[in-house]
């Protein structure tokens, strides 16, 4: 069976290759409505896509049975691939991979127990939020075969995005015990490009200020181009908060500060477009530390070479939060907007809620737009509509939408015969899914916490 499967994954891969430039060239027309497509899951009733090459795959996670897992998971053409894990009970493919020769990158927990018994960054991403106690670390998938990457020395580690060269990055722990952690978390972590070899492993440097470089740091992407972008700080929780004081770009050997929207934490980029151009992410807002504890209000932004600087592309109406998590080479930018969360899409200086570009009769809400590629197709999560709303429960099933002017199958609602939704924005979504949807999209401890230690401001 697992030779049937990698065998279809090698002819599609072959096709979709021999296809993918053809397509591109159509990508040039206008787009302002889509068709939309439920991904469907696997065993369980939730799944996401994370991210969109321009084979059109979608690639993210599906919940196992019970929804108390979740697998690394390819939608290829209507077809379903669970890529399985490294022995442990989760694995997911979380940022940008702009891959499109068929190789993918991800995280997954391994059959080995954490001799700290850290929560880690993949915590923060599955379905429960509750650390599992497995090892986890960086995967690179092809041909049907994960393997595993390395670390720099530490116990986990965390592949995020990569290119279509080949190179990935991420994060790594080191063996150094980071008295800048907050508990469970013990370890240093560092960014990391991984490869060209599976064993192979480079550290990145973090900002330096004042002449003391940051201790810990992420990449989250990478472009055609070798520009990387990611994040620098302290320790924390090994996700977000603190860890993302400072936004970065790696270019031609050199740590650039991106800048902020005037807060102190939560400052992310997710993505940067293979032009380099446009860099777009996430960054708290002034007044985001008070009485000693941060109280994350980030918005999206979009960072661009000409401007050299952040700009804050707002929320939706009634809105307070926003993520921008994907970029493509038209500048078209694509999040999630809360705590309404509805998916939005932001092109020639506009955000809209995406809901209102697909057709009224549609049975899904777009909750979170989390990847788009260069022919406009955009992948995400939404919910099956029900007494029209999203109630605690319902399935939450990997979307695709695709420009209506392109022929892609038999979508579920035609698209160009219906008007879109005027009446998107009244559609709700119950508290328990926004709560669901916030532990990831914040990931795993949005709330207020406290500021940063005496102790980690004096070794700064």
């Amino acid at each position: 069976m697992t030779f049937r499967v990698t065998t279809c994954l090698n002819a599609m891969i072959f096709l979709a290759a021999a296809l993918v430039f053809p397509l591109r060239l159509s990508a040039q027309a206008q787009r302002d409505h889509y068709s939309v497509f439920n991904l469907g899951n696997l065993s369980g009733t939730a799944s996401e896509g994370n991210t969109i090459n321009n084979l059109g795959w979608a690639i993210g996670a599906a919940d196992q049975s019970g929804n108390i897992t979740e697998h690394a998971t390819v939608w290829i053409y209507g077809l379903r691939f669970d890529l399985g894990t490294l022995g442990g009970p989760n694995s997911d493919v979380q940022w940008p991979n702009k891959n499109d020769h068929g190789q993918i990158a991800g995280f997954s927990e391994t059959a080995a127990l954490d001799p700290y018994v850290e929560s880690w960054s993949c915590t923060a991403f599955t379905p429960t939020g509750v650390p599992t106690g497995h090892v986890c670390t960086g995967f690179v998938w092809q041909y049907g075969v994960m393997s595993p990457l390395p670390t720099l020395g530490g116990n986990n580690g965390f592949a995020s995005g990569e290119n279509n060269l080949g190179q990935i990055v991420g994060w790594a722990e080191t063996q150094v015990h980071d008295s800048t952690c907050v508990l469970p978390q013990v370890l240093q972590f560092l960014p990391v490009v991984y490869g060209p070899g599976l064993d192979q492993i480079t550290a990145l440097p973090t900002y330096v200020q004042n002449g003391v470089p940051d201790p810990d740091g992420a990449a989250t992407a990478i472009n055609d181009n070798g520009q990387i972008v990611g994040i620098s700080g302290t320790c924390d929780t090994s996700v977000g908060a603190f860890s993302a004081m400072h936004a970065l770009l790696w270019e031609n050997g050199s740590v650039i500060n991106l800048g902020n929207l005037g807060g102190q934490g939560w400052n992310t980029p997710m993505a940067i477009n293979h032009r380099g151009d446009v860099i777009v992410g996430f960054s708290d807002l002034p007044g985001d530390v008070t009485g000693g504890v941060l109280n994350p209000n980030f918005h999206a932004f979009i960072w661009t070479k000409a401007s050299g600087k952040m700009t804050d592309i707002g929320v939706l109406p009634g809105d307070s939060l926003s993520e921008a998590l994907d970029v493509n080479d038209q500048g078209q930018v694509v999040g999630v907007s809360l705590p309404s969360f509805h998916a939005f899409l932001y092109a020639d200086s506009k955000m809209l809620d995406l809901n209102s570009l697909v057709p009224k009769s549609s049975p899904l809400l777009l909750i979170g737009a989390n990847g788009i590629n260069e022919k406009g197709e955009i992948t995400g999560q939404a919910c099956v509509v029900s007494d029209g709303g999203c109630p605690l429960g319902a399935n939450i099933p990997a979307f695709l939408a695709v420009p209506r002017y392109q022929g892609y199958g038999d979508a579920s609602v035609d698209a160009a015969s219906e008007a879109p939704n005027s009446e998107a924005a009244s559609i709700t979504v119950s508290e328990g899914i926004r709560q669901q949807m916030m532990r990831k999209l914040a990931f795993g401890h949005f709330g207020p916490e406290p500021a940063i230690s005496q102790v980690a401001d004096e070794k700064r």
